[in-house]
């Protein structure tokens, strides 16, 4: 009987993201040039502005339409359960990925490492030292994609102060992360400081619009032979932190971000007068969250029952996405669905059996990994079936409900202001810088 009353409150939430699925695909994607670069705004841009305009009109519109607060918490959960439907479909390519991947060479290897540490090194005190508390983590351990936000999600929770900082990195980065990585990237190629090759590499940072503005920035000032070695070398490196880049940033990137905040904070946080203010706020903004988790029951834990529902429901917007987007049936694209819901389906049992030792978002991702790694004797299959779901696909739903669930962070997201999207783009510019410099230590160094 309570997961009946569950589900109930949850059916309004999915007609939203149903409605705003639909519109943000028939929007499409829209392109459009700054300087030398190329700017492409996918459907999952207008997936995250949508649910959030919802969220943020609720007090404007009729009751029917009215997105209140208790059901902004149930999106926040709706996400962190669904969150696991695109962490399976992304070890489903990092498992046919592994061949290309062993081929890239040591200098796209090592790159990885700049993405992630080049972002804390920037990022992180320059936050503290605008007066951002524990968000800090969230927005600065990545560039705050989307696995950052299932791995922050699971680690502390989208309500935490770790995850509003992801969440505002995330926010940030898709309204100007691809305007502002155009422009920085084709000014640090126009220096000639690095080889194009080594910048074509710090261009991949796992997401395919920055990928695309800034490969396409620095490829803008290249002859034309040169300009096509930065498109394949940008697309590799972003393969690689698209594929193996979540197991970096949960075990080298974040654990790292953890300790730098511990150790910094105390000397940064204090330094200015924004520090000593902003302690006062993030302790009421903390203290109003924990009240609203105690007050609000649906902020919590998923019951079975409504995770289960929250699993489907987002690979049937999957589905329908796909098939809008990338006119693959719904019937063809069906098995493969069923598969990526079965490694999430037996992800996170596995995890409950351990008691939650290992993260579900690690062990979905293996699991994933290995159905189309080359010791799988079915992975043509699983490749195959799989293959039919665009990775970007399953992007849309996600992102809906995390616009649902923006609204109630808005007070802490006014807090942050303009320091966080000042922070945002020093991050992107760290992760871009470090990956430069790493591969032009290894490959041209």
């Amino acid at each position: 009987m309570p997961d009946r009353v569950d589900l109930g409150g949850y059916a309004k939430l999915y007609l939203f993201a149903l409605v705003i699925v639909v519109l943000a695909c028939l929007i499409g994607a829209i392109t459009f040039n700054v300087g030398p670069g190329q700017v492409v705004l996918l459907p999952m841009v207008w997936a995250i502005l949508m649910g959030g305009a919802l969220g943020l009109s609720a007090r404007f519109l009729p009751a029917v339409f009215r997105l209140d607060r208790a059901m902004q918490f149930k999106a926040s959960a709706i996400l962190q359960a669904g969150l696991l439907i695109f962490i399976a479909k992304l070890g489903l390519l990092v498992g046919g990925s592994l061949p290309a991947i062993a081929k890239a060479g040591w200098s796209l290897a090592f790159q990885e490492f700049g993405h992630f540490v080049g972002t804390i090194l920037l990022g992180m005190p320059l936050a503290l030292l605008l007066g951002i508390k524990r968000e800090a983590i969230g927005a600065t351990f990545s560039v705050g994609r989307e696995p950052s936000l299932a791995i922050i999600g699971e680690r502390y929770g989208m309500n935490s102060p770790e995850g509003r900082g992801v969440l505002a990195e995330y926010l940030t980065g898709t309204i100007f992360g691809a305007v502002f990585i155009a422009i920085f990237a084709g000014f640090v190629a126009s220096l000639h400081i690095f080889n194009p090759l080594a910048l074509a590499m710090g261009a991949g940072v796992g997401s395919g619009s920055l990928m695309a503005a800034a490969a396409g920035a620095i490829a803008a000032l290249q002859t034309p032979e040169v300009a096509k070695q930065v498109a394949t070398f940008a697309a590799a490196s972003n393969l690689i932190t698209t594929t193996i880049g979540t197991y970096f940033t949960l075990f080298i990137s974040l654990p790292l971000a953890v300790w730098g905040y511990r150790v910094l904070e105390p000397v940064l946080g204090r330094l200015t007068r924004a520090g000593a203010a902003a302690a006062a706020n993030a302790a009421a903004s903390d203290a109003e969250q924990a009240n609203d988790a105690h007050t609000i029951d649906e902020s919590g834990e998923l019951s079975a029952a409504a995770r289960w529902v929250s699993w489907i429901a987002i690979s049937v917007l999957t589905l329908l996405c796909n098939q809008m987007l990338y006119k693959t049936s719904v019937a063809d694209a069906l098995p493969g669905a069923l598969i990526i819901l079965l490694c999430v389906a037996i992800g996170h049992y596995l995890t409950l059996a351990l008691r939650n030792k290992i993260p579900a978002v690690c062990v979905v991702s293996l699991i994933a990994m290995f159905l189309t790694s080359p010791w799988c004797p079915y992975a043509a299959s699983v490749a195959a079936m799989t293959g039919k779901i665009s990775f970007l696909a399953a992007v849309p739903a996600m992102l809906t409900f995390a616009g649902l669930s923006v609204a109630k962070d808005v007070p802490a997201f006014r807090r942050l202001g303009w320091r966080i999207v000042l922070v945002s783009m020093v991050a992107n510019a760290g992760t871009f810088l470090g990956a430069a410099a790493i591969a032009q230590f290894f490959h041209h160094g």
